[in-house]
């Protein structure tokens, strides 16, 4: 039996860390009757949901895929048919390298409303996360999202045309291809160019390398870093030693003010 009134909602889970969700976001996760989510989910952000909702995982990561995307897409389409409300719960934002626009099109043959909750995306949460800015006057001026790799699992050209720029470089679903992008930015006259890859940001499982274009894959492998993981090439890197380092004095100096006190 279908029911009257389907409807489909993209969440942004964030990065990792539940407490970088929105507000929007937990609130359309309670009002919904289905959650599809994916891997890279924090899976406490399902306490959430209402008793009795149908909670299906759908995740998929590098080399290990749950289910295929048609499949998800006639998933949503079934469940929003025979249960009304479906969340699909998407890692980091549902427009930066999620796939919306496949499920939001297949949602809409069948008659199914969308709405969009936007959430805290991975590639700028997580630099942030560990001091790295991606902007900063007299540094870096803009910054390039993109993904290592495209459709057919070829490094993206538009990594190219990022290494030929002096703008900060933050490259996600990256780390298979690691030592062939980073030949491509040393190609362009940037070996020296500092790298910081950070893996499972935001959570406490988190780990960064910091190197240059030129030893930073090398470092990588010594540090058994792999997917998820986030990529930032660019002079801002090293500007984390010295922010962290200003924190760390900070905090060290409230501290002893509480304790005199």
């Amino acid at each position: 039996m279908q029911v009257s009134n389907p409807s489909l909602s993209l969440v942004g889970a964030g990065p990792g860390d539940p407490e970088m969700i929105t507000l929007k976001a937990i609130n359309t996760i309670r009002r919904a009757n289905v959650i599809l989510y994916d891997a890279l989910v924090n899976e406490s952000l399902l306490t959430y949901a209402l008793p009795g909702a149908i909670i299906k995982f759908v995740g998929k990561r590098y080399g290990c895929h749950a289910l295929s995307q048609q499949e998800i897409n006639h998933l949503i389409v079934e469940m929003a048919l025979a249960h009304g409300h479906v969340v699909r719960l998407k890692g980091g934002d549902p427009f930066v390298f999620g796939r919306a626009v496949e499920e939001i099109e297949a949602a809409r043959k069948h008659g199914i409303k969308v709405a969009i909750v936007p959430g805290i995306s991975s590639a700028v949460a997580v630099p942030a996360s560990q001091m790295i800015p991606l902007t900063c006057r007299g540094t870096a001026e803009s910054f390039w999202v993109t993904t290592g790799t495209t459709k057919s699992g070829d490094i993206s050209k538009d990594i190219a045309l990022a290494a030929q720029s002096t703008a900060t470089v933050v490259i996600l679903m990256a780390m298979s291809k690691l030592e062939g992008i980073m030949d491509i930015f040393h190609a362009h006259g940037k070996a020296a160019t500092p790298v910081a890859i950070i893996q499972d940001g935001t959570t406490p499982q988190q780990k960064m390398v910091i190197g240059t274009v030129k030893d930073i894959a090398l470092r990588a492998q010594a540090a058994g870093l792999g997917n998820p993981a986030i990529i930032v090439v660019g002079e801002v890197v090293k500007l984390q030693s010295l922010l962290a380092d200003e924190t760390l004095q900070q905090l060290q100096n409230s501290n002893t003010i509480h304790e005199e006190r």
